[in-house]
Formats: structure tokens, sequence, C-alpha cells
């Protein structure tokens, strides 16, 4: 113990908050991952076992420490066809090749190419997620009835219900106007589950989901053939969960980032996904990623550290061993008042307000994301999908930049200065500007305000120089950059122009 004070000292945590932080997020989990269990089809226990091992791995060897991972949604929803044809022992095979995938994802540093979201797929991703999890809620206003139909509460129980969520939400944001020396939302369980217990309130419960009693996870190797057959059912499922899995985690560091004014490590904690998803496959779990709305409950409670998430996961487990008969008395109401709280504050509403400044482009891919992020639950396919559509829109604005101007030297040579970039976007507007018919026999394309951006941009200079040789005259290419030259060497074999050395011209450095 006295080891570790040094350490948290230095790095200023609190061991008070995170500890507190920590029960929070641990009561905050146990519905979530118990529901994600369950539209898995497979047991709460492993749901819980594995966001316990998905937990602690993460928040000991994460790149972000304060964010939570555990058994999330996006990934219980690609694995339910998995589980239903082939059994839970593939999705534990699926899991582990899972997490290998993620790992070397990490090591070979693509994490790095979040940076390639642009923010309205981000404020698209955060408002689907939003959207998500309160959808996710309104099933606790649910019940079965003996016939095993499912139906909307009604008279004096849903009233309850929504009392109690309201005054959980009362309480959440009232109290650290008074004081912050607790965790509002533990407060607010703490409050609610003693009103609802020791009035005798009746009212939904943890335990009316599931039992969660039972025992830690123990070693378990996938019980499947070891043939190519095996590796053909699991593979597909596993690349899908890596992908959705480090998007939303990635996606998820990144808002951590901007709330916490810090900066994570994205290579670091994909190769720490990696490994807690093939330790929870092998030892009889289900895949798992950063949960954005247990990240908001740990970070609303000041969680900033490691600590938080090491002692929501060692709570998890001990509410499995020792404590799941109290855990299954509290009132779910309480935990769907702290969600909804999670929702406001996760929901990004300045989105909304600068709607209005935002390109119309923008605003299309970020409401895009968000129905898509909401509607399919497939986080990977909104992402990818709002990155596609903005990388569209980037390049046909740029497409529509280039320009040329002219004029004739004192030799005659007719010169074509030309600005902005060439690449497939601009190729068709940047050939139209070419009057070859009627240039003189030499000709120079100047490419100081240019530069030629990909083997279209080389092909489109080919024909152009083709057209000028048909016609007995000489195109030469000015002030091309080093990396377009290089390019141009790279494809000598297709392709023959005439380079004119500048011995004045120079470029800038790109300083990063």
């Amino acid at each position: 113990m006295l080891q570790v004070l040094p350490y948290l000292q230095q790095y200023k945590v609190n061991v008070k908050n995170e500890i507190l932080a920590g029960l929070t997020t641990a009561l905050a989990l146990v519905p979530e991952v118990v529901a994600f269990a369950l539209l898995a089809h497979i047991s709460p226990l492993v749901g819980i076992g594995s966001a316990f091992i998905i937990c602690l791995i993460t928040s000991l060897f994460g790149g972000r420490p304060g964010m939570i991972s555990g058994a999330a949604g996006s990934v219980a929803v690609v694995i339910v066809s998995l589980v239903v044809q082939h059994g839970v022992e593939y999705l534990f095979a699926a899991v582990a090749l899972m997490g290998i995938l993620q790992v070397a994802i990490g090591v070979l540093r693509f994490g790095k190419f979040i940076r390639l979201v642009p923010q309205p797929v981000v404020f698209g991703f955060v408002n689907g997620l939003a959207l998500i999890i309160f959808m996710a809620q309104l099933e606790q206003f649910k019940v079965h009835d003996a016939g095993g139909a499912e139906h909307w509460l009604t008279g004096t129980p849903l009233l309850l219900m929504l009392g109690l969520v309201a005054l959980t939400m009362a309480i959440v944001y009232f109290m650290p106007k008074l004081t912050k020396a607790v965790p509002a939302s533990l407060t607010a369980i703490v409050v609610v589950s003693a009103l609802v217990i020791l009035g005798g309130l009746e009212t939904k419960s943890v335990g009316d989901i599931a039992s969660i009693a039972g025992g830690l996870p123990a070693f378990h190797l996938p019980q499947v053939p070891l043939e190519w057959h095996t590796l053909v059912i699991v593979f597909p499922y596993a690349v899908i969960m890596a992908l959705v899995g480090l998007t939303e985690s990635l996606l998820t560091l990144t808002v951590v980032d901007e709330m916490t004014d810090t900066r994570g490590r994205s290579n670091k904690d994909c190769v720490a996904q990696g490994l807690a998803n093939i330790t929870s496959g092998l030892f009889g779990g289900m895949g798992g990623c950063a949960m954005i709305g247990q990240t908001m409950v740990n970070l609303e409670s000041r969680g900033r550290g490691r600590l938080s998430g090491v002692v929501a996961a060692v709570a998890l487990a001990l509410f499995v061993v020792a404590g799941s008969s109290l855990i299954e008395q509290l009132p779910l109401a309480a935990l769907v008042g702290v969600m909804f709280m999670v929702v406001i504050g996760t929901f990004e509403w300045a989105s909304l307000r600068i709607l209005r400044r935002m390109p119309l482009t923008d605003v299309l891919v970020m409401a895009l994301v968000t129905l898509v992020t909401a509607i399919s639950q497939n986080l990977a396919l909104a992402v990818l999908l709002g990155v596609v559509v903005s990388a569209l829109a980037f390049a046909w604005e740029n497409a529509k930049r280039i320009r040329a101007r002219t004029y004739l030297d004192e030799s005659g040579a007719k010169h074509y200065e030309i600005y902005g970039p060439l690449f497939f976007g601009s190729v068709q507007a940047f050939t139209e500007k070419f009057d070859v018919q009627a240039d003189p026999a030499e000709v120079v394309i100047d490419f100081q305000d240019s530069r030629v951006a990909d083997m279209s941009g080389i092909e489109a200079l080919n024909k152009l120089t083709e057209r000028y040789q048909r016609l007995g005259k000489t195109l030469h290419l000015r002030h091309l950059s080093p990396d377009c030259r290089q390019l141009l060497h790279n494809a000598a074999a297709l392709i023959e122009v005439n380079i004119m050395e500048d011995p004045e011209y120079r470029v800038a450095t790109d300083v990063s």
C-alpha cells in the first residue's frame, strides 16, 4: 500500500473519489451487462464475468485512464446469430480471435487512424449512443404477464416507477450544488434503494431481470474442433467484433479526451482491449469494449484514474460472489434514473446549437451517423458511412477549387499556372482548361501552387502529353514538388513527360 501511494500522489488521484466512482460505476454496470448477456442468448453470469475481466485489464493497461470497458451491447448485437447457430463454445473462440486481431491492430499502430474521423461523425456517434442508452432504459418499463407476453407498465406501478426515476434524477442534478463530497449518482442509488427496500414498495428490481449469484469465471479453453471449418465460422464474426469494439472504444477515448482536456493513447488501448478479450474468451466470456454510458457515470462521479476502473471490476466480482442478494434488491428505477442523466450528459447539445453555423454537408453527416447508430446499433457501419460521406464531400469541394491562369512568354511559349490539387476528383476540370488545338508548339504547366496527388492525376498528365505530342507540340512540367516528382518517377513506365528543372524552386518543410 505504501508503494502505491506515491504513484497516486504523482498523478493527483483522489483515492476517495476513485473508490466511490468505481462503486457507482459497478452498480450502473450490472443491469446493462445482464441485459446485453440476455440479448446475446447467454447466461447473465457470463456477461458479468466478462465485464469483470475486461474492465480490470483495460483499467490496468489501457491507454485511457477513467474509461470503463465491459461486455458492451454493440458487440452483443453481433454475436447473437453465432450463439444461436453454433453455440457458446464458438463464441468463446471468436472472442479470443477478436482479441488477437485487436492486439495486432494496436501493435501495427493502426489506432492512429481514429484521427481520420471528422468531428461531425464524432457528434453523430455520441448522439446516436445517447439515443441507444435512452431506448435501452425503456425496456425496464415493461413486464411479462403469466403467459409470458410482454407489455408496458400501467397504473400505479408505472406512476411509482416514474416517481422513483424522477427522484433519482433530481438527486443527481441538485446534490452537486450542495456538496461534492460523495458522488451524486451513488447517493441517488442508495437513497432510492433505501426508500424502496425499507418502505416495502413494490417495483421492479435487478433480481427481476436475472439472478447474478455465482462464482468468478474459471479458465476454459473453447471446446471447438481445431480444424479449418471452425476458423471459417468464427473468423468473420471475430473481424466484425474487433472493428466494432475498437470503433466504440477509440471514439469513446476521443470523447473522454475532450471532456478531461487530456490525451489518451489509442494504440495502447487497442492492445489492452485485445488482451482483455483474449482473456475473456479463454475464461468463457463474451467480447466487450468501452462503454460510453458507464464511462460517463465514472467521469461524472469524478473518477479520472485507473483506480476507479479497478474498483468497478473488483466490485462486480464481489457482487457475484458475496453480495448478489443485496444487489438483486436494488430498484431498477434508481439505475434507470442515473442512466437518464447519463443520456442528458452524453448527448452533444452543442451540436444542435451550432447547426445553423455548420456547413450543410456536416449537418447531413451528423444526422446520418446519429440515425444509423440509433437504428441499426452497428457503430462500425455508422462511423464508416460518416467517414466515407465526409471524404466524398471533401473531395468534391476540392475538385471545384482547381483553376488555371495563362500567359505567353517572350519566346511564344504558353504557360498554364495551376492552382489547387490535381487528383481523381479534379481531373476532368483540369483537362478542360487546356486548348490543345490552339496552343503554340511549347506549353508549360506550372505546379508551384498545385500538386499531383494520385495516380488519376498522373494519368491525366499522360493523356494530356499524348494529345500535345500527336500535334507535334511539347509539354513541359515545372515547379513539381519532390513528392510529385517521385510519383512521376514511379510511373515512368507508363508516362513520359518533360520536367523543367528550376534551381530556385524550394519546397516548404512540413513541420508537424
